[in-house]
C-alpha cells in the first residue's frame, strides 16, 4: 500500500463531480502494459488518459504537446530512459506531475527518479485501488510513494556511514549534525526538521517532537527546501541519501 509523504493519507475519491477529470499519460515501452494501464484509468470516471508514449522520447515530447496532468512513468525505456525522461517533463512542465511505475525498487532507482522531479513512485505489482490514490495525490500536488520505497528512503538515510570512530561512537546519516555536515547552509533548526522528516513525520508531528508551532514548521520546510533546490519531501530524502552514499 501506498503512503502519502507529509500529507493527509485519505487520498482516495474522485472529488467533486463538476471537478475536471485527471488528465494521464502513459509511458511504457511494453504495449500489453500500456494497454491494460490505459484500460485500468480509463474505468475511473475522474481520469482520462490522453495519451501513450513507447519510449522516454516521445513521453517528453507527448507531455509537451497534451499537457497532462500526470505522466504515468516506467523507468527503463528506450531511447530516453524514464529517469532523463522525467527531468526533462518536469523542467519544461512544472505543472506537470511524474507517477513512476516500474517494475524496480532497487535504492539507484528510487533515488534518481526522486531526483529527477518524480513526484509518485509504485512499483508495477500495485493495484487498481491503489493507483488510482496514487494518480489523484500527484495530481493533487502530494507526494506518494510505495510503502516499500518509502521504507527503503528512511533506512537509507538512518543507515550509519562508513566506520564508526571509537571515540565518537556511531553516527546516524539522520541526525541533524550529519545533515549540517553535508549541507552547510541548513541551520540547526531546519536540519532537525529534515531529520523528521526523514522519520516519515507530518508537520504537526514534527511541531509537537520540536515544541515549536506547525506554522514555524512550515517555514523551515519552505526554507529547506529552498536551500537543498527540491520541491517535496521525498526529493528532499533522496537528497540525503544520495549524499551519504556519495
Amino acid at each position: 500500500m501506498a503512503s502519502t509523504v507529509g500529507a493527509a493519507t485519505d487520498i482516495g475519491g474522485a472529488g467533486g463531480a463538476a471537478s475536471p477529470a485527471i488528465r494521464v499519460l502513459v509511458a511504457d515501452d511494453q504495449a500489453i502494459v500500456r494497454d491494460g494501464l490505459v484500460t485500468v484509468l480509463e474505468l475511473l470516471p475522474d481520469i482520462e488518459v490522453v495519451g501513450q508514449a513507447a519510449d522516454g522520447a516521445e513521453a517528453v515530447a507527448l507531455a509537451a504537446e497534451l499537457a497532462p496532468d500526470v505522466v504515468l512513468m516506467d523507468l527503463r525505456m528506450p531511447v530516453l530512459d524514464g529517469a532523463a525522461a522525467t527531468e526533462r517533463v518536469v523542467a519544461r512542465r512544472p505543472g506537470t506531475a511524474v507517477l513512476v511505475l516500474t517494475t524496480y525498487a532497487d535504492d539507484a532507482s528510487i533515488v534518481s527518479a526522486l531526483k529527477a522531479g518524480a513526484r509518485g513512485y509504485l512499483t508495477k505489482d500495485a493495484g487498481r485501488a491503489e493507483l488510482a490514490a496514487a494518480v489523484r495525490a500527484v495530481a493533487s500536488g502530494q507526494t506518494t510513494l510505495a510503502a516499500e520505497v518509502g521504507a527503503k528512503l528512511i533506512q537509507g538515510l538512518a543507515a550509519p556511514q562508513g566506520p564508526a570512530s571509537p571515540a565518537a561512537g556511531p553516527r546516524s546519516a539522520g541526525s541533524p549534525d550529519e545533515l549540517i555536515a553535508r549541507f552547510p547552509a541548513l541551520t540547526p533548526r531546519e536540519a532537525e526538521v529534515l531529520a523528521e522528516i526523514a522519520r516519515g513525520r507530518s508537520n504537526p508531528e514534527i511541531a509537537g517532537q520540536l515544541f515549536v508551532s506547525v506554522a514555524t514548521v512550515k517555514t523551515h520546510v519552505n526554507s529547506l527546501f529552498a536551500k537543498l533546490g527540491v520541491a517535496s519531501r521525498a526529493q528532499a530524502i533522496a537528497l540525503a541519501v544520495g549524499s551519504a552514499e556519495a
